[in-house]
């Protein structure tokens, strides 16, 4: 081979080796970039959760700017895709927070979010592990950075959870029931717990029926089928499609002081054959059944799904584990028994007695706390009669005709600090 033709070869070599190089690295980089998969903004009137979904962790850094106000988020790795530019379709002329929002390609390797608001807020913004077929989530949480604990009592629970201080905003928790007429010393308080929010959907039927959607409407039902009696109050831990962590749900019914907490669910299995309605109560002592346990550890991983910061995780209820009295429990089994029999007459019961397990939003301890699942959102007919409004309605007066027998059968009001 001649000297000339030896230099050629080496030269193809070396390109070739170069273009494989070159290759290698435009994949390295490829493989580098995070994929945004979906985006989600969850307006409410206490916060507004914006929601970034992704293949893999997200860096990120916030800042903010004036004049306008605006609070801006840069996404380090990312894209700019058709996800991400449909955000701005998103804002809601009624969301209390957020006028509008603008996403674009910053630099060759930052997309740039840009929220301009309605007023000043306090942003919040942390990482949530893939759970339940969620992948990665970057959370931002707006609270208003003005409001005070009177204007709005829940907010005041959140921002106390998300600092891992929510302890103070919890009256110490009572020895026992205060002897006196239910209703006629003072009105029966009542919280009403709707299941899920936000993020957090609940059981999905399979004419895509969202639980929180369907335990929402219940719940406002029996808000108005309370209130007309005019020896009760009822409260509910939330009002609209937000996610309320489960501990601030039973923090809210310890600081409203109610006699009675009732979570309202509809129940799902992967099978479709299941149905009815059943009532749980807490237990310290392991669950009555397989179904029971697997139902509350289902309901437990409501904070993993709808996405609580680890500050507000840091927060240990020790009241609530350590202070869970038998008498409460003794008074959750009679409330639910009574609950569980108006029902059974409107619909088919799931089991004929109160199961019991460790679920988390029924540990207050001084507050009898049932879980009612009102019918199966799995079962095809069930999902049908819980999208209508003739069921629910039943629903709400069977639970209502379960308070006042709870009461008229000898029931005592929850003590009073």
């Amino acid at each position: 081979m001649s000297g000339s033709s030896k230099a050629l070869s080496r030269r193809r070599l070396l390109q070739g080796a170069g273009a494989m190089w070159l290759l290698s690295v435009s994949q390295v980089g490829l493989a580098a970039v995070s994929q945004v998969v979906a985006v989600r903004v969850w307006p409410a009137s206490t916060y507004t959760r914006v929601t970034v979904e992704s293949n893999r962790v997200l860096n990120y850094k916030q800042f903010a700017l004036s004049n306008p106000e605006r609070v801006v988020v840069d996404i380090e790795g990312v894209n700019l895709n058709s996800v991400l530019k449909g955000m701005s379709a998103q804002i809601r002329g009624d969301d209390p927070f957020i006028k509008s929002a603008r996403v674009g390609q910053f630099d060759p390797k930052t997309v740039r979010m840009v929220f301009e608001l309605k007023q000043n807020v306090k942003p919040q913004l942390f990482a949530l592990a893939p759970v339940a077929g969620f992948k990665e989530r970057l959370v931002m949480d707006l609270y208003p950075a003005n409001a005070t604990d009177i204007q709005d009592p829940l907010l005041a629970l959140l921002e106390d959870y998300n600092k891992g201080d929510l302890e103070k905003q919890v009256p110490p928790a009572q020895s026992g029931p205060q002897p006196g007429k239910a209703g006629r010393d003072r009105p029966i308080v009542i919280m009403l717990d709707p299941g899920h929010g936000g993020e957090d959907s609940g059981a999905v039927g399979k004419y895509r029926t969202r639980e929180k959607d369907v335990v929402l409407q219940i719940a406002r039902r029996l808000k108005a089928l309370i209130d007309r009696e005019g020896n009760m109050r009822a409260y509910m831990t939330r009002n609209e499609d937000v996610f309320i962590p489960l501990k601030v749900r039973v923090a809210k019914a310890q600081k409203q002081r109610a006699d009675l907490f009732i979570s309202i669910h509809a129940d799902a299995f992967t099978s479709r054959q299941p149905s009815g309605s059943s009532v749980f109560a807490l237990s310290t002592k392991g669950a009555t059944s397989t179904a029971a346990k697997l139902l509350a550890d289902s309901q437990n991983a409501s904070d993993l799904i709808g996405g609580v910061s680890k500050s507000g995780d840091r927060y240990v209820d020790h009241t609530m584990f350590d202070m869970v009295q038998s008498l409460t429990i003794t008074d959750s089994l009679k409330f639910g028994k009574a609950v569980l029999g108006r029902l059974g007459r409107v619909n088919k019961l799931h089991k004929n007695s109160v199961e019991q397990a460790g679920f988390a939003v029924l540990k207050a301890p001084d507050i009898p706390s049932i879980l009612v699942e009102t019918a199966f959102i799995s079962n095809v007919e069930e999902e049908r009669k819980l999208k209508t409004a003739a069921f629910q309605q039943e629903v709400a007066e069977s639970i209502l005709a379960g308070i006042k027998a709870y009461f008229s059968d000898g029931a005592t009001l929850a003590r009073r600090g």
